[in-house]
């Protein structure tokens, strides 16, 4: 649905001067041309999911490639160089997809390619087990050491389909990571860039598809939702993420809550409008996604970061990409195997090139620091989410509040009282709870917290819904968490059970009940018991 009141057409001209400054910016397009597409031939599913991309995209027919693979998940080394690699580089050889040379240490490098997007569709193993090493003095099998591990994601392997003999023990640094450029370079020829589409089931591999094409037109819009783990100095690196993605937020426009506490998001947390998630660090999926009313807003990117968060990405409650996939997301990266912190995707280098207007594919190779290890990367390689920010006037309904908050920190971010008072007055005309909770939420960023307090308690009376009001007593009550009053937010805890007890979102503050006041544990039995 798209916006006819006069709104959309003060904003569409506010917007105009924006609009003529970004568009010279943006990244070129892949090229449909540039895509490889491989599927598992004795799956209809998987050939279905194929073709329909290809026609979506417009991808040639001649570039789909159809593999007799086994049915599972997890695959041997073997299995992997006989039933997948070594027919890749046979099909490549014959549709004369590259050409490759031979260097001075007798490794085969392409430096022509044709293909430089690898689409693994549901069905194309992900997994590669670890070899068996020579037994020790006990005849147990061996373990290599940390950092030389051989067990890896098939699309991590597939990047450096075109070199031979390298080394599959430990990872291979990537020379595209931390690059702000597009897969074009020549100077990254060598490699290919894989990316899967997949998921829980096929209804969900191909609402990818849809969805990524349908909200390109718009950009994406929504509330940012940051979770941070403070689980110490040697984790410090990830929360480093999440603030440089919430000051990048701040500087942008985009609506940004932040867990701050060493917690996750609590059960069935109220994450309306979730278009952005990055969190860490539990093993299976938590919080809002427990919540059966909670879905990600159309297109969203949502990540959560653990070492085996992708090592079920069929099952819709293990682990963390399968949930968040059935639970709405267009994208998402994850691990299928322990690739230890230092090797996995840095989540303020992902949000940063897609907020440039970078394709998932690249904003995610450019995030990942190595390859042959245990990334994968979920969702349609040419997503660009963000590219219709600055460049299209058309807008959803739902999505007027957002532009007009982003609007407003572009004009006025230099001028805070004035960036209040015309937000406020913007909130008030268009009785904008959105607005009012994104004032709140910047102002919370920026330490002042009375200021910060009223906007929420305006957006608390101005919402209709009871699980948006219920977030705004969970806003509070972090605020007073961070401030070390439990008592306060106790208070607020209680009021809350009491007003919102018939919605599930109130599970979030049980949740909170529990941690900030524990129940006492059960009477130790005696012996006679």
């Amino acid at each position: 649905m798209t916006i006819t009141h006069p709104f959309r057409v003060l904003l569409c001209l506010l917007l105009l001067p924006l609009l003529q400054s970004a568009s010279a910016a943006l990244p070129a397009a892949i090229e449909p041309e540039q895509i490889a597409i491989v599927y598992q031939m004795e799956s209809k599913e998987s050939q279905a999911l194929a073709v329909n991309y290809a026609r979506a995209r417009g991808i040639p027919s001649g570039n789909l490639v159809a593999l007799n693979l086994p049915e599972s998940t997890t695959i041997s080394r073997s299995d992997f160089e006989s039933r997948i690699r070594n027919p890749l580089i046979n099909h490549f050889d014959r549709e004369i997809w590259w050409h490759r040379t031979t260097d001075s240490k007798g490794v085969k490098v392409p430096v022509r390619n044709k293909i430089r997007v690898l689409l693994l569709m549901k069905g194309v193993p992900y997994r590669i087990k670890r070899e068996a090493r020579p037994g020790g003095e006990d005849g147990k099998p061996s373990k290599p050491p940390v950092g030389r591990e051989d067990e890896a994601s098939v699309d991590s392997e597939l990047v450096y389909l075109g070199l031979s003999n390298y080394e599959v023990e430990g990872p291979l640094n990537n020379p595209y990571y931390q690059k702000d450029s597009g897969i074009s370079d020549a100077s990254l020829i060598p490699l290919l860039f894989t990316c899967r589409i997949d998921g829980p089931s096929y209804e969900v591999c191909q609402r990818i598809i849809d969805d990524s094409l349908e909200i390109e037109k718009t950009g994406l819009w929504g509330t940012c939702y940051l979770d941070e783990a403070l689980k110490g100095k040697n984790y410090e690196i990830g929360d480093e993420w999440m603030r440089a993605i919430a000051r990048q937020n701040r500087k942008e426009g985009i609506p940004t809550v932040i867990e701050r506490t060493r917690d996750t998001f609590p059960t069935n947390y109220p994450m309306t409008d979730a278009a952005l998630y990055y969190g860490w660090y539990a093993a299976n999926a938590n919080g809002p996604l427990l919540n059966p009313n909670f879905r990600f807003k159309k297109g969203a990117v949502a990540i959560h970061l653990h070492s085996f968060s992708a090592t079920t990405i069929e099952d819709p409650k293990k682990k963390w990409v399968g949930p968040i996939l059935n639970k709405g997301a267009a994208a998402t990266v994850g691990n299928v195997w322990e690739p230890y912190l230092t090797g996995t995707h840095n989540f303020d280098i992902l949000h940063d090139r897609l907020l440039k207007g970078y394709s998932l594919v690249e904003a995610a190779h450019m995030s990942i620091p190595v390859h042959s290890w245990q990334s994968v990367v979920i969702g349609d390689p040419l997503y660009r989410p963000f590219l219709s920010q600055n460049q299209s006037p058309v807008m959803a309904e739902d999505d007027k509040d957002y532009r007009a908050f982003r609007l407003g920190i572009q004009k006025w971010s230099a001028e805070p009282e004035t960036l209040a008072v015309k937000l406020r007055t913007a909130a008030a005309r268009m009785n904008s709870g959105r607005l009012y909770e994104s004032l709140g939420l910047r102002f919370l960023q920026e330490n002042k917290i009375d200021e910060a307090k009223a906007f929420f308690n305006s957006a608390a009376r101005t919402y209709p819904g009871e699980p948006d009001k219920l977030r705004q007593t969970l806003h509070l009550i972090s605020i007073h968490r961070g401030a070390g009053d439990k008592q306060a937010a106790l208070e607020l805890v209680t009021d809350g059970l009491n007003r919102f007890q018939n919605i599930p979102e109130s599970k979030s503050l049980l949740a909170l009940k529990n941690i900030l006041d524990p129940p006492a544990p059960p009477a130790a039995k005696s012996k006679a018991q």
